[in-house]
């Protein structure tokens, strides 16, 4: 009988200790409590006029949904200023006769992160990802989900610099 209690008290202590655990790997100080994404800037020619909003929209969710952080827009502790610099379209693999096989378009970012309360975990980074897509294509014609992949990729790897304790 005591062997059951035993295990039982195991059991129970496991479930207890997993449900306190998160595998998010998100860390965020117990002190921060708010954040602000500033509207990004487009410092890139020839990007679409949206794009930059579209990055400010896609980091604010980001933020908002998988952080537990309210907005502020008066006083938050944290912020990410960010500028849209680059969107460039590439030829890639080149064949014989100089042509290519693939075009690639590539989209960076200029991010800079602001902690208020925890100065010393400020920075400012680059942010870039690609889209390969043929070179038969037009990029009309694939840019809305080239731009979908791009988008939500940066917006991971802002997320993970700004927040994951890998």
């Amino acid at each position: 009988m005591t062997t059951f209690r035993y295990t039982l008290l195991a059991l129970l202590i496991c479930i207890l200790s997993a449900s306190c655990y998160t595998f998010s790997g998100i860390s965020i100080g117990d002190n921060v409590k708010t954040f602000y994404v500033i509207r990004f800037k487009d410092n890139a020619p020839n990007a679409p006029p949206t794009l930059a909003q579209t990055l400010t929209f896609a980091l604010d969710q980001k933020v908002r949904t998988e952080a537990r952080l309210v907005e502020n827009q008066v006083t938050p502790d944290i912020e990410f200023i960010g500028t849209l610099v680059d969107f460039r379209v590439t030829s890639e693999a080149p064949r014989a006769n100089e042509t290519t096989a693939l075009n690639r378009l590539t989209v960076t970012t200029a991010v800079e992160y602001i902690n208020n309360v925890e100065t010393d975990k400020g920075w400012k980074k680059n942010f870039s990802h690609f889209f390969d897509f043929p070179s038969t294509t037009d990029l009309s014609s694939v840019q809305e989900a080239a731009l979908d992949e791009i988008v939500n990729q940066i917006m991971e790897y802002i997320f993970n610099e700004a927040f994951a304790d890998w």
